[in-house]
């Protein structure tokens, strides 16, 4: 199999709180004494994703495909940001191999919205379910996330080039 078949990509995306209700974790309104201040709905963890698949198949940042200064995406959801983006990577011949990801927040608890995030992840993406893998942790109270000032999202994918 030739090099530029399979590519890896890394995102990262964090947020701060603002004064809300709820906040939007993949794909999912999650009711908390916060919302995250954001140019879209804020999901942290699909920006992260947005950008491990963008930069999996060399075609940028969420920035460039998305700025957080057109109108068109003033409070969009995520998922037609991530929608869009498995559209870009579509062109490029590319297929998800995997994704993982990590959601770093003191709070709210994430854990028993994995089912929920997963499947809205995989139905987006086209994937198998077996495919997403999402977790959570704390910061340890250390840092702008362990103050609870905001959350921070990591993720990681593996693309494959489709055969033509």
């Amino acid at each position: 199999m030739a090099i530029n078949n399979i590519r890896i990509g890394f995102g990262y995306d964090v947020h701060a709180f603002c004064e809300g209700s709820e906040i939007v974790i993949g794909g999912l309104k999650i009711p908390f004494r916060n919302s995250l201040k954001a140019h879209s709905d804020g999901d942290v963890l699909l920006h992260a994703i947005c950008d491990a698949l963008l930069g999996a198949a060399a075609l940028g940042d969420i920035g460039i495909h998305f700025p957080d200064n057109d109108p068109h995406f003033k409070g969009i959801s995520s998922l037609i940001l991530l929608e869009k983006t498995i559209e870009l990577i579509s062109i490029q011949n590319y297929t998800i191999g995997n994704i993982d990801a990590t959601i770093v927040a003191e709070e709210p608890k994430i854990s028993p919205h994995y089912l929920t995030i997963r499947q809205n992840i995989a139905k987006v993406c086209q994937v198998d379910i077996s495919a997403i893998s999402i977790k959570a942790t704390t910061n340890e109270k250390i840092g702008f996330v362990g103050r609870q000032e905001g959350i921070a999202a990591m993720a990681t994918t593996l693309l494959f080039k489709k055969s033509l």
